[in-house]
């Protein structure tokens, strides 16, 4: 339940990302990040009042390379926004879950029964199927839309550059929160939204340095997708304790709900192969969710 909620919470949040998103806006990737440092920061602060608890700075030191590949990754994931202009971000980035789930299995040599791995191959399978077709459109439409070749290349390294950080991120998140249980799940979440408070603290003084405007409670689809980020970001961590390898999978996977959403209210289209291939990676979620269940 932790991991559906937090596939549900970031596959939302991906669709108001992408509606606040303002290409020709020059700091706009480092502006989201902002609103969502700000609003973790204050959930951090919340947090830690109701339950009692202190800031850890050893904690935070020892979580810190796990808080910087999934910051970094994030904010290359909103800068590649600019460049995929209206169409969601490519679900080659959002391969990592699955990736993450399969090296766990394969060094850790878990053992699950036959139906679950079918679940994540399913998932797998269909994201890379929707993967592939995406590249494919890029490569016949928005590669040639641009005649700048250093855009070209962006457009290529953003999603991929993604992928790998936020794999990193997730792997280690695995061995910091459920195979050596290096930190508890509440200083994992306390950890990571400081950090990401922090870096929050930085842009600000360097927008202020630029003269830009800071439009936080103005920038409504911002603050939306900041609030759905902070609240998946509450039930990431204890999903990711209980279970991380199917965690990974099924929360991994919410680039599916993105596409989906962004299919109703963007009205962005869908090609026959897209739909087959949401289809399979569905079944594997709900065999996966079925089974945890």
């Amino acid at each position: 339940m932790y991991s559906l909620i937090t596939f549900l919470c970031w596959g939302i949040a991906d669709l108001f990302y992408k509606k606040g998103n303002v290409s020709k806006e020059k700091y706009n990737e480092l502006k989201t990040g902002l609103i969502v440092g700000l609003v973790m920061g204050l959930h951090a602060t919340i947090y830690l009042i109701v339950k009692g608890l202190n800031l850890n700075l050893i904690e935070m030191i020892k979580y810190l390379p796990v808080s910087l590949c999934y910051i970094s990754s994030m904010i290359l994931g909103y800068k590649g926004l600019k460049y995929l202009e209206l169409s969601l971000s490519s679900p080659i980035q959002n391969t990592s879950g699955v990736i993450t789930s399969l090296l766990l299995l394969l060094f850790f040599k878990e053992k699950y029964p036959l139906i679950a791995y079918i679940g994540i191959i399913l998932v797998f399978i269909g994201i890379i199927i929707i993967s592939r077709l995406e590249r494919k459109e890029d490569r016949s439409t928005k590669l040639n839309i641009s005649k700048n070749r250093k855009i070209n290349i962006l457009i290529i390294i953003f999603p991929i550059m993604y992928c790998i950080l936020d794999g990193m991120g997730t792997f280690l998140d695995a061995l910091y929160l459920d195979k050596f249980g290096l930190i508890s799940e509440d200083s994992a979440l306390i950890c990571y939204e400081y950090t990401f408070l922090l870096y929050a603290f930085i842009t600000y003084i360097f927008l202020k340095k630029k003269k830009e405007k800071i439009r936080v409670i103005k920038d409504i689809d911002k603050l939306l997708a900041a609030e759905l980020e902070t609240l998946g970001q509450f039930f990431y961590v204890f999903a990711m304790a209980k279970d991380s390898t199917i965690g990974a999978t099924i929360i991994g996977s919410y680039c599916l709900l993105s596409l989906v959403l962004s299919h109703i209210f963007l009205k962005e289209k869908l090609s026959i192969g897209k739909y087959i291939g949401l289809l399979i990676a569905f079944s594997g979620l709900i065999i996966l969710t079925i089974l945890d269940i």
